[in-house]
C-alpha cells in the first residue's frame, strides 16, 4: 500500500539522512560494534547537517520543526542501512521533548542552542534498580539548600549517559504518605558536577552499540536553575510525554521487521537448499507473505498513530494499542526470518542474528507489552 504519511520536506530529509549514514556511519559501523559504543562526535557531526534540531526553535539555530515525521525519517532509515543507534533516537524521541515543552526562557538560551548543534547530547535517568517500571517507587532524593538541590541516589539502565553533557533525573524533592505519586521532580544534572559518576556499561544481549549504564549521586549540588518544569510535577510531565516514546518503539519496531524481510527476501533467492533456491519452496512463499501482510497491518496502524501524533490527537490507550501490536510484531516477524536464513541466522555477524537480538527488548521498555495491556483493559472499562 502507498504510504501518504510523509510530504517533500520530509523526503528531502530523508535523502540527507540517508547519505549522512552512507558516508559517516557505514564505513565505520563494524568498528562501533566492536566498541560497543559510538563515538561523541557522531552526534556534533549530525548536529551540523541540522539533523538534529529539526525541533528546536529558529532562534537557537533550529529547524523550528517541531514535527516527529522527522524523527520517524531518522529511525526508518538506520534500519534501511541495517544500524541501530537507539542513544540517538532516546536523545531525540524521549529526551529532547522534556526541554522544549519545559524548559523556561533561561534554560532555552542556555541550552537549546547545544541541542540544534549536537553540542549537548541528552538521556534520561528514570529507572533504579528497585523500581523498574514503578516510577512511583523512586528513592533518589533531592534536599532544597538555598539555591540548590542536594542530589542522592541511583539509577540504571540509563540509554546514552556514557555520553551524555545532561542528565533529566528523577528524584524525589518531598515525600506524601497518601499519594506515592507525588514530590517527583525532574533535575537536568549536567557533566562534571561533583559527586555525579557514570558507572559500568551493561552488557545485553542485544543493542551492540547502545551505551546502557548506571548513574550515581552523592551530593550532587544541582542549582535551582536547573529544576525542569515544576517542583514536584514530573509524574505529570512524565506522562505527557508517553505516547510519543511508546511511538518511538512502534517506529523502529516496524523499520527493523521491514528490514528483516528485505534481508530474508534477498537470501531465500541466492540460498540454495537440495539443489533449488530456498525461495521455491512453498513454505518459503507462505512464510514471507504472511509476514509482509502482517507488517503492512502494523506500518497502517503506525502510520494513522504518527498522523495522530503529528495532529496532537494521539491518546495513551492508542499509543499503547500501536506498541503493543508493532512490537510484538517485529518479534514473530524477525523470529521467522531468522528461521528461513537456518543455521547462518544465527551468526552473529549475520545481519538478521543482530536484528533478532535488538527486538527482544521492544517488549520491555517502554513499558512491557503487560502494561500495555492493562492500559488497553482499563480504556475497556475492565
Amino acid at each position: 500500500m502507498r504510504r501518504t504519511l510523509f510530504e517533500q520536506d520530509h523526503e528531502d530529509f530523508r535523502l540527507l539522512v540517508r547519505d549522512f549514514i552512507a558516508r559517516e556511519v557505514l564505513p565505520v559501523y563494524e568498528d562501533w560494534r566492536r566498541a560497543a559504543l559510538v563515538p561523541r562526535d557522531l552526534f556534533t557531526s549530525m548536529g551540523k547537517l541540522g539533523i538534529l534540531g529539526t525541533a528546536v526553535p529558529e532562534e537557537y539555530g533550529g529547524g523550528g520543526q517541531d514535527d516527529y515525521r522527522f524523527n520517524a525519517v531518522i529511525q526508518e532509515e538506520c534500519a534501511r542501512a541495517g544500524v541501530t543507534l537507539g542513544g540517538l533516537r532516546t536523545h531525540l524521541d524521549i529526551v529532547v521533548p522534556y526541554f522544549t515543552g519545559l524548559a523556561d526562557d533561561e534554560q532555552r538560551a542556555r541550552w537549546f542552542p547545544g541541542l540544534a548543534s549536537g553540542e549537548l547530547y541528552t538521556a534520561i535517568a528514570m529507572s533504579e534498580p528497585g523500581t523498574g517500571s514503578d516510577l512511583a517507587g523512586v528513592t533518589t532524593k533531592a534536599v532544597r539548600d538555598g539555591d540548590h538541590y542536594v542530589l542522592n541516589g541511583a539509577k540504571t539502565f540509563i540509554t546514552g549517559g556514557h555520553h551524555a553533557d545532561l542528565v533529566i533525573v528523577v528524584a524525589r524533592t518531598a515525600t506524601d504518605p497518601d499519594n506515592r505519586r507525588a514530590g517527583l521532580s525532574l533535575l537536568v544534572v549536567e557533566k562534571g558536577m561533583p559527586g555525579y559518576a557514570v558507572g559500568r556499561k551493561l552488557e545485553k544481549i542485544g543493542l551492540a552499540v547502545q551505551d546502557t549504564v548506571e548513574l550515581s549521586f552523592a551530593d550532587v549540588r544541582v542549582p535551582a536553575g536547573n529544576l525542569l518544569g515544576e517542583e514536584g510535577g514530573a509524574f505529570t510531565h512524565l506522562g505527557r510525554n508517553l505516547a510519543q516514546e511508546r511511538l518511538a518503539i512502534a517506529v523502529g519496531a516496524v523499520a527493523q521487521a521491514r528490514a528483516a524481510i528485505d534481508l530474508t527476501v534477498t537470501y531465500v533467492r541466492d540460498r540454495t537448499v537440495f539443489g533449488k533456491p530456498v525461495a521455491h519452496f512453498q513454505n518459503t512463499k507462505f512464510e514471507l507473505a504472511a509476514m509482509a501482510t502482517e507488517l503492512e497491518a502494523a506500518q497502517t496502524l503506525l502510520d494513522a498513530a504518527i498522523k495522530a501524533l503529528v495532529d496532537g490527537e494521539l491518546s495513551p490507550v492508542d499509543a499503547a494499542k500501536t506498541k503493543l501490536f508493532c512490537t510484538e510484531t517485529q518479534g514473530r516477524v524477525i523470529d521467522r526470518c531468522l528461521q528461513l536464513h537456518g543455521g547462518y541466522g544465527y551468526i552473529l555477524e549475520s545481519p538478521i542474528a543482530r536484528l533478532y537480538a535488538d527486538a527482544r527488548v521492544t517488549r520491555i521498555y517502554g513499558g512491557t507489552s503487560e502494561v500495555m495491556k492493562t492500559i488497553i483493559s482499563k480504556s475497556l472499562g475492565l
